[in-house]
């Protein structure tokens, strides 16, 4: 899984800001959730290029830092180069792996993590990892994508490529986007690392596309497929271009829902 997030990295730096806008509803929601004050320390998991913490570390302001981690370094670099554009003062950057955090026991106030813990080989290690750096009373806020049949804008050009042999097939013993679909699955993880009052809610973002080429070019960038997309004959691409596309015919926008909890 981590050469997979190194060798995309350059996809989701060249498209950060989209990640960023698109994603805003639920970056907020997340960021509500945790209920954060002044002075509090904040850990964001699989940062990504961070934009959700960065909104945590504005609200624990003055006083408070937001220790911002990813298990890729390339991934880290994009968010310490974001955070210091932004002009940020209170993030430190740090390559942590989720399954085994090297923080001391009770020593953040809440942790936060978009669409990685359905990317973990042990969600549950991680969730048993996340409680034992949080002080009493902390709060974990995270989210992972609903179920497949509402996220059409990924399993269409996913299936379509396996089909013509340019994405391998799903192995049910991996992690995967809709790992944890299940919001049953999802509150038995958070209740067996010990969370009490563990909420469930639907937050839908638009993938805001305002084209199906800008959707394909981005999916390419962004997916493991897309090197293997690319290097096919040019009649390949064009088939599985055409064949998204049509199966995505009313496409004006892709929803991609996430559970949070």
């Amino acid at each position: 899984m981590l050469e997979r997030w190194d060798h995309v990295s350059a996809g989701w730096a060249k498209h950060a800001d989209w990640v960023r806008d698109s994603s805003a509803p639920l970056a907020h929601w997340l960021v509500d959730a945790l209920a954060l004050q002044p002075g509090e320390t904040v850990l964001e998991l699989a940062a990504g290029p961070g934009d959700t913490g960065f909104l945590a570390a504005e609200l624990v302001q003055p006083g408070g830092r937001l220790i911002s981690s990813d298990q890729s370094e390339a991934m880290v670099e994009i968010a310490r180069a974001r955070a210091a554009k932004l002009g940020l003062r209170n993030v430190e950057h740090q390559v942590i792996n989720a399954e085994s955090i090297d923080l001391p026991v009770a020593s953040v106030d809440a942790v936060i993590c978009r669409w990685g813990l359905m990317l973990f080989v042990d969600p549950a290690a991680a969730l048993a990892e996340m409680r034992r750096v949080l002080k009493p009373g902390g709060r974990v806020a995270l989210a992972v994508w609903a179920s497949h049949k509402r996220n059409q804008w990924f399993v269409v050009p996913t299936q379509a490529a396996i089909r013509r042999g340019l994405a391998p097939a799903p192995n049910e013993e991996e992690p995967g986007p809709f790992a944890l679909e299940d919001p049953a699955r999802l509150t038995a993880l958070f209740e067996g690392a010990g969370f009490v009052e563990v909420e469930i809610d639907e937050v839908e973002i638009d993938e805001g596309a305002a084209t199906f080429e800008e959707f394909w070019e981005r999916r390419l960038d962004m997916s493991l497929m897309g090197e293997a997309v690319r290097a096919a004959p040019t009649d390949v691409q064009r088939a599985l271009a055409d064949e998204v596309r049509r199966q995505l015919r009313d496409f004006t926008g892709v929803s991609l829902a996430a559970l949070a909890g």
